[in-house]
């Protein structure tokens, strides 16, 4: 389980970019952090695992506070997936995968075997993938070696960062579905951040919405669709519906 209790950050001292941010996310948990740009939901990502220290509040995973763990080891523990994939361009896809593996000390049999094993899970097939470069690869290909990498280190929790939005609407929505596979046979806990609110209420198991640094409303999509706490709420469920609106007229015209 993930707490945060009374997180609040600010890089000047004044102005907060999370402030007082209270919210619990279940062990098993699929959570989508939600908001228009600029609300604080990266920042609140990164203070989980420490990328960012809170300047006040703190993070306790499974009763622990984190302010008393080694940044390092704790990042370790949790997967992280980035919207820039950071794979490195000088290593193969085999190499990128298990590159948390190599720094953890793991002998090479070991790393290829779960390297291959992680190739496997995320569709890329180890036989086609394992020596081919990032370059030699498409953007939704990338994107699942990342996730791969992410899951090295057989991580409960994973963090991830607009991680599908670089890439094609298809390869999107099929590494979107193939993940929340992934997180429902792994039981992962899962953290989400992204704009994209359809997303969320496909992905997600509950939705947490913020505004300038401030969580508004935590809720399930029906729960959030059903009562929504003020009119800002109300807009960003109702962005779905007035998508496929806007579509169904524009194929009304075609």
């Amino acid at each position: 389980m993930i707490e945060l209790r009374n997180l609040a950050k600010s890089y000047d001292g004044q102005s907060a970019a999370v402030a007082g941010l209270n919210l619990t996310i279940a062990t098993g948990e699929f959570l989508a952090l939600v908001g228009p740009s600029g609300c604080g939901k990266t920042t609140a990502l990164s203070m989980i695992n420490r990328l960012e220290d809170p300047s006040d509040g703190a993070v306790f995973i499974d009763g622990s506070d984190t302010r008393g763990c080694d940044a390092v080891a704790l990042r370790r523990r949790i997967g992280f997936v980035f919207q820039d994939i950071g794979l490195f361009p000088h290593m193969t896809v085999a190499e990128n995968a298990g590159v948390v593996l190599h720094i953890l000390g793991e002998n090479r049999e070991s790393i290829d075997s779960r390297v291959n094993e992680l190739l496997a899970l995320v569709r890329l097939p180890p036989e086609t993938f394992r020596n081919r470069f990032p370059a030699d690869i498409s953007g939704g290909q990338r994107q699942r070696v990342g996730v791969a990498r992410a899951l090295a280190a057989r991580p409960a929790i994973v963090l991830m960062d607009e991680p599908f939005g670089a890439i094609d609407p298809l390869a999107r929505d099929r590494l979107a579905a193939d993940y929340r596979k992934i997180h429902n046979s792994l039981g992962l806990t899962t953290v989400l951040v992204t704009h994209d609110m359809t997303e969320a209420i496909l992905l997600a198991d509950r939705i947490a919405l913020m505004r300038e640094g401030r969580l508004v409303q935590v809720g399930s999509p029906h729960e959030l669709f059903s009562s929504p706490a003020d009119d800002f709420v109300r807009a960003m469920m109702d962005t779905p519906r007035r998508r496929a609106t806007a579509l169904a007229a524009t194929m009304a015209q075609a």
